[in-house]
């Protein structure tokens, strides 16, 4: 691989090849690690998360990755949360009370409305907010896969960079500054997933080209 290292943390959940996998197609240098070393030394950091808050911040801390893991949040470079790993980003999940999130974008995990079936698991579509980096070039509907019964909250609406629609209006994706989350999974979401993971990757390249 020729493209910019990005570093998929590993911390034992679930699997998370298949980001890894989508991203070495887009040519990143891509890679699956549990290494501390290797999450700082990274040109950019992805974390992945599937299954529960509770258990997937407990299982970052067993693993000795949660410092490095919030350094690469806070340090300028990219980062892209998918999934529950957009929801550790928050301060905290209702779906574990007594577990703290990274605490880097403030606001918190809720429940979604019971009124429909829970979990979201299939395709909704995204409304992408304007100059969105992430949404950029995106076909209009966009269609991308969710699983999930919680959806974080922010404090500050701004930084929301798509909406989606079920039971209520949930922040989907996030964007502050090179910090890129989304609830749904790009990497399961076909061609408009595969064009969002390209404009992270084209984002770490611009970085790495200034």
């Amino acid at each position: 691989m020729t493209g910019p290292r990005i570093a998929v943390v590993d911390y034992g959940i679930g699997n998370l090849r298949s980001a890894e996998k989508a991203l070495q197609h887009l040519n990143a240098d891509a890679a699956l690690t549990s290494d501390p070393r290797a999450i700082e030394s990274a040109d950019a950091v992805v974390l992945p998360g599937v299954g529960a808050f509770g258990a997937c911040m407990q299982a970052l801390r067993s693993a000795g990755l949660e410092g490095a893991t919030k350094a690469a949040a806070t340090d300028g470079r990219p980062f892209l949360g998918i999934c529950i790993g957009m929801q550790m980003l928050f301060a905290g999940s209702d779906e574990s009370p007594e577990v703290a999130g990274l605490g880097i974008i403030a606001g918190r995990v809720t429940l979604l409305p019971r009124t429909v079936r829970l979990p979201q698991m299939g395709w909704n579509t995204l409304d992408v907010v304007a100059g969105s980096r992430l949404g950029a070039d995106l076909p209009e509907p966009t269609w991308l896969y969710f699983v999930h019964s919680y959806a974080p909250e922010p404090d500050d609406q701004s930084v929301v960079a798509g909406w989606c629609d079920y039971g209520r209006r949930f922040a989907a994706a996030v964007e502050r500054g090179p910090v890129w989350a989304t609830q749904f999974h790009p990497e399961k979401s076909g061609a408009a997933g595969l064009r969002m993971l390209s404009n992270f990757v084209g984002a770490v390249d611009s970085r790495l080209t200034v």
